[in-house]
């Protein structure tokens, strides 16, 4: 292999070790969450009214 193609296999395999890393992260972050449970009835917070009401 020229050296080309060995940066390039070399980058691929980073970035499928950094693909399962982001997953398992990803999948612990589902689980953890999956432990809040919301009130239905409750009212939601938007991104827009936060940003409102945090402005003087």
């Amino acid at each position: 292999m020229d050296l080309v193609t060995q940066q390039n296999a070399a980058l691929v395999e980073e970035a499928a070790a950094a693909a399962e890393s982001m997953q398992s992260q990803a999948d612990e972050l589902a689980r953890l969450v999956s432990t809040f449970r919301l009130d239905a009835e409750a009212p939601r917070a938007t991104a827009a009214g936060a940003g409102a009401r945090l402005m003087p």
